[in-house]
């Protein structure tokens, strides 16, 4: 500021120097106060537009990965429920075989054989109860029908496929088994059943074998996408989180910035009042020198 300018009141250049300061602190403090509200440093675009733009596309991302960590804990449920009715049918397959075993021993006769022949046909019946109740969303899994690709990832090309049959694409009910309407009424068809259940138990055991393979590899994909959130979002949070220590120090500082830029703004506006001051004095001694001047001039005409 030019010296002088203190003189002028037309324009207070203090003042508009004051106020700017003042404009300039409120803006800074509000920024500072909306990062403390938000937990956010980069809340606009204009904040930081690369560090946005970044922060955006993480966002994207690490919300596709928990969409495909949800999917893969729902693909897990489909192939849970598969695995406990499966191990259901081999517990009863298991059973038939020591059934068809006891019948095929002739030591025991018609009417013994024929209470067999009742429990052999009872549990291939419980095989078909539980294909027909083995289900997800309304989806029936053990009739050899069911193929399924899990999205298990935030790209397209994040899927597993898996499907639920036999080799000959065959389910799994007594029938496709060759385990219905066993008979085991003598040795030689006693015998035959024994054959039977090995085979189907056998098939079974494959497909579960799948069936874990396919397992550990969402479980290994679950792991995969925990990490991978956990890891963008702690590279969303260096871009975009506030330091809530530092901004609370700035917010303190700009306080004390805003309370002395509000008082020099009160002083500058006070500072034309000095010159009304210098005014008024000046208006009183001119007045007092005309009084003199008028003594004078009086004394003299009477001398």
């Amino acid at each position: 500021m030019a010296f002088g300018d203190l003189n002028r009141i037309n324009t207070n250049l203090q003042s508009m120097d004051a106020k700017f300061s003042l404009d300039r602190v409120n803006r800074d403090l509000g920024e500072t106060r909306l990062k403390l509200s938000t937990g956010l440093q980069i809340n606009r675009a204009e904040d930081d537009a690369a560090g946005f733009s970044i922060a955006s596309r993480l966002g994207a991302r690490i919300e596709g990965l928990e969409q495909g960590l949800q999917n893969t804990g729902d693909a897990k449920s489909v192939l849970d429920i598969a695995e406990a009715s499966f191990d259901s049918i081999i517990d009863i397959l298991t059973e038939m075989k020591v059934k068809a075993t006891q019948a095929a021993n002739d030591s025991l006769g018609s009417d013994e054989r024929g209470f067999i022949q009742q429990q052999m046909d009872a549990l291939a019946d419980e095989i078909d109860d539980i294909v027909d109740q083995t289900e997800f969303q309304g989806e029936v899994l053990l009739d050899g029908d069911y193929s399924a690709s899990f999205q298990v990832g935030e790209r397209a090309e994040d899927v597993i496929s898996v499907e639920i049959q036999q080799d000959n694409e065959d389910g799994f009910a007594s029938e496709d088994l060759g385990v219905h309407d066993l008979e085991v009424d003598e040795h030689g068809n006693a015998q035959s059943a024994v054959e039977a259940t090995d085979d189907a138990i056998t098939a079974v055991s494959e497909v579960v074998n799948q069936l874990g393979i396919s397992q550990a590899q969402l479980t290994i994909r679950e792991e995969i996408l925990t990490q991978s959130v956990s890891s963008n979002q702690a590279a969303r949070s260096r871009i975009q989180d506030a330091d809530f220590a530092s901004e609370q120090s700035e917010a303190l500082k700009l306080q004390i910035l805003q309370q002395t830029a509000t008082s020099a703004l009160a002083q500058a506006n006070t500072a034309p009042e000095a010159v009304l001051d210098f005014i008024t004095i000046n208006g009183n001694g001119n007045g007092n020198d005309d009084n003199g001047n008028g003594n004078d001039n009086g004394n003299g005409n009477n001398g």
